[in-house]
């Protein structure tokens, strides 16, 4: 017998399904006008992110070869073999992808989703910037986008300096504001930043033209190169439209020694803090070790994108079945 209270259809209208496959193939169009490489790499990884703000979902391989009994990771985004593919002279590449991130879900997340990442050999993020633009510009019919420093963000907003205010600065502006932080260490600075920038400044940022936030503190680098100054900064960006942060891009960290360090460093975390432990992506360390070009790279959310170019309010308007009805 047939359960007829099961939901089985679409959240999403046909109609913003229709307008999905029309934005995928601007998308396509954009780079192919651009001589950049569409290419495919694997959705399961014998390595994880070692980020400790990521859950990987892992799964066990069972069947004949080498590799039976070995555990893999959904990938929690492309980046790590499309860098493999750049240390062995793919040139410009893209990829449109799904990426999995464990314990991810509500309005703006889904832990299947789907993402648009792309990277430029001799760009910095400043280049790339450009090239966001005028791909968001065309896509959402708007005219050209701001650009505000990650300091200056905060001082306009916040009247503080986000590379120099102390842990009882910053927890004195969140207090005023009726923000605490249960659960995470009071003297982090980046667990400050991080909820002054999601709860005080982020609703409103992008509400009249697309907005790039770039130049991070150095300790929210991941995977950008660093550039030295008084304070030092993050060669990074994100986008910003109308409240939603739609993309995060990187003048891209080449160095094997310096990304190694930075794999340990969140492996600690992640053991401080009783998550699981993860494999590190030798693969990556032994291509950049190799030799990948200097290049500048991008993530964006086609989910997100489909959303601000149909009006929706939620992913599920603009996905056939999300998590709930998989």
């Amino acid at each position: 017998m047939v359960d007829s209270s099961i939901s089985w259809g679409p959240t999403a209208s046909i109609d913003n399904l229709r307008s999905r496959a029309l934005i995928l193939q601007k998308i396509r169009a954009f780079f192919a006008e651009r001589d950049v490489l569409e290419v495919e790499t694997p959705l399961l990884s014998s390595s994880a992110s070692t980020d400790p703000f990521l859950d990987s979902f892992v799964t066990c391989y069972q069947g004949p070869g080498a590799a039976q009994g070995r555990s893999y990771y959904l990938q929690t985004s492309p980046e790590f073999a499309m860098k493999r593919l750049l240390a062995a002279g793919s040139g410009p590449i893209y990829q449109i992808c799904k990426s999995f991130r464990n314990g991810e879900s509500g309005d703006y997340h889904n832990p299947e989703f789907t993402m648009l990442e792309w990277y430029r050999p001799g760009y910095n993020h400043h280049d790339l910037m450009d090239e966001v633009e005028a791909l968001i510009c065309a896509l959402l019919g708007c005219g050209g986008a701001e650009r505000l420093t990650y300091r200056t963000l905060f001082m306009t907003h916040l009247g503080l300096d986000p590379h120099t205010a102390t842990p009882e600065l910053l927890s004195r502006c969140a207090a005023s504001r009726g923000l605490v932080v249960e659960g995470h260490d009071e003297e982090d600075r980046d667990t400050w930043l991080a909820l002054l920038l999601t709860h005080c400044i982020e609703p409103n940022l992008g509400a009249e033209k697309p907005l790039f936030i770039y130049d991070y503190p150095a300790s929210q680098a991941m995977l950008a190169r660093l550039r030295g100054g008084d304070p030092a900064v993050a060669e990074r960006f994100e986008l910003y439209v109308r409240g939603m942060e739609l993309a995060n891009g990187f003048h891209e960290l080449c160095d094997a020694a310096e990304q190694r360090l930075r794999f340990e460093s969140n492996l600690s975390t992640r053991r401080a803090l009783g998550l699981a432990e993860v494999p590190m992506d030798g693969a990556l360390l032994a291509a950049l070790d190799a030799g990948m070009p200097a290049c500048a790279g991008v993530a964006l959310g086609i989910d997100r994108l489909v959303m601000l170019v149909t009006g929706s309010e939620r992913l599920g308007q603009v996905m056939s079945f999300p998590i709930d009805r998989a």
